[in-house]
């Protein structure tokens, strides 16, 4: 227990002294959210990875596909690390940061505004963003407490509202540079930390093949497996087709969701992209790829510690369950590892929520002159309310609503990239997009989601968001091509920062005409 604390105390001690460091890159809107557009390769990647991996990744989603699918779970790490970081990265990663600086845009629903020459889209934006955020962050609430209370034998409650406020803290002192400083030392201590943690697993198992062997002979059942033997160790594992859908809500579903891309946003050159695309796919093989290898030996972790009185799996319980065998050392690791996840994905998610809301809902809309001081003081406290929200969400959930971790981060997933990424990456490379098209998305990711949270004629809200993201894609050019287009000069203006010419080194490109 002493080392524990120990570990927990330098942990919080490093995050409040950044935090107490950043103040002077947050004395503007500009320098708050965006770190004034001039962070460097290592740190934007570090964000983006460790925004993207949590305590739902580790303990709910690692936990209940790893159980439900062995070994092929790995798949949504792979996918995580080349559909959700590499591609993103050079689809998106570029076209959004020159875009961006060009429009004046600082949030994902200032860019839609602009790029649609709608004011009433940004707002619709704002506030769908808002909303759908406060689900994904009580899921994240719930993982790391589950852990705590492993680790720590601390209530629940204690554990979210000692989160919550050390969030709040470092978050409100220094903005986006504080955040971006933090997820890289947060991102050092997860990667060391999952393969010591692998490691350790595997070795209580007899090794990998020892632990294999002991997967492939557990009695499986019929209703899972379909009557295969051997099951959670194939190659695409007992259920391929949900286990598609999974990949395809945890890899595409970045491509939409405004705390990721906001990191484009903030990109400081070319090298940045060229370097934080390898550092950011290389993080996410690690980080990813290891946590749903781990879960995929849930299995032999099996007690009646993770089964309800009725017999039900408590997924969220399954790697809880398997650490709490390791020493009190690695356990101490697991904790800072699982910490670290969360408060950095928690500090991009409330950074995210706060500005947006001020920025594109508040200013100019319900408050006509709103100051740089006001805008920065309006920021800083719907920073703590969207962290109270989210604390009550998690604290008193709904059952209606989810029962796991997983599905409250599958409703809001789903319901933000189902809206957000077609029109989003349509936006960036056709000019033929309409207005209309982007309301036709909204509709159809938020329509989607919420219909299926009260009705449930898809069987999984992981499914439900796969689907809304998919059916986007075909909705936004079918809908452009049906509906009146844009007005021609204003498109061209907002596509002409694509054709500006620059000078580059010959290094970086041939001449034309070279003998």
């Amino acid at each position: 227990m002493f080392v524990k604390i120990i570990f927990l105390l330098i942990f919080f001690a490093v995050m409040v002294g950044v935090g107490l460091y950043s103040r002077k890159h947050a004395t503007n809107v500009n320098d708050f959210v965006l770190g004034n557009r001039s962070v460097g390769p290592w740190l934007t990647a570090f964000a983006y990875g460790t925004s993207y991996f949590s305590a739902v990744v580790f303990v709910g989603y690692a936990g209940q596909f790893g159980y439900k699918y062995g070994i092929s779970s790995t798949w949504i790490g792979i996918g995580n690390a080349f559909i959700g970081s590499l591609l993103a990265w050079v689809i998106l990663g570029r076209r959004t940061r020159i875009m961006s600086n060009h429009l004046s845009a600082a949030t994902m629903p200032d860019y839609f505004g602009k790029r649609y020459r709608s004011n009433a889209l940004r707002i619709a934006a704002s506030a769908i963003s808002f909303i759908f955020l406060i689900p994904y962050t009580a899921s994240v609430y719930n993982g790391l407490s589950r852990l705590f209370g492993m680790a720590f034998d601390i209530p629940y409650e204690i554990c979210v509202i000692v989160m919550a406020v050390l969030t709040c803290v470092y978050v409100i002192l220094g903005g986006y540079m504080a955040t971006a400083i933090n997820d890289f030392i947060q991102g050092i201590v997860m990667l060391a930390g999952i393969v010591a943690v692998i490691a350790a697993v595997l070795s209580g198992q007899g090794g990998f093949i020892q632990a294999l062997g002991s997967l492939s002979e557990l009695e499986s059942d019929v209703a899972v497996t379909m009557g295969q033997k051997g099951a959670f160790i194939s190659f695409f594992g007992p259920d391929p087709w949900n286990l598609l859908g999974v990949i395809i809500l945890t890899s595409l579903g970045t491509w939409g969701l405004p705390q990721m891309i906001h990191k484009f946003y903030a990109i400081k050159d070319e090298k940045s992209i060229q370097t934080g695309t390898i550092i950011s796919t290389f993080f996410a093989i690690i980080v990813s790829g290891g946590c749903y290898f781990l879960g995929g030996f849930g299995r032999l972790f099996d007690t009646p510690a993770i089964h309800r009185e009725d017999g039900s799996v408590i997924y969220d319980a399954i790697i809880p369950s398997m650490l709490s065998t390791l020493p009190d050392i690695l356990v101490g690791v697991v904790i800072v590892l699982v910490l670290s996840a969360s408060m950095s994905t928690l500090s991009s998610l409330v950074l995210t929520s706060s500005s947006t809301l001020t920025l594109d809902f508040l200013k100019d809309n319900i408050i006509k002159k709103m100051s740089e001081k006001k805008q920065l003081l309006c920021m800083r406290v719907l920073l703590v309310f969207f962290i109270v929200c989210s604390v009550v969400l998690a604290l008193f959930p709904p059952k209606s609503i989810a029962q796991f971790i997983a599905q409250l981060m599958g409703i809001s997933w789903g319901a933000l990239a189902g809206a957000f990424l077609a029109p989003f990456l349509y936006g960036l490379y056709w000019k033929g997009v309409t207005c209309a098209a982007v309301w036709a998305s909204f509709a159809c990711g938020i329509g989607i989601t919420v219909s299926n949270m009260f009705f449930s004629y898809i069987a999984s809200p992981i499914n439900a968001g796969a689907i809304a993201m998919v059916l986007g894609l075909v909705v936004v050019p079918v809908v452009s091509l049906l509906t009146p287009k844009m007005n021609k000069k204003e498109v061209e203006d907002i596509f002409s920062c694509l054709e500006e010419q620059v000078m580059v080194s010959r290094k970086t490109a041939l001449p034309k005409n070279s003998k």
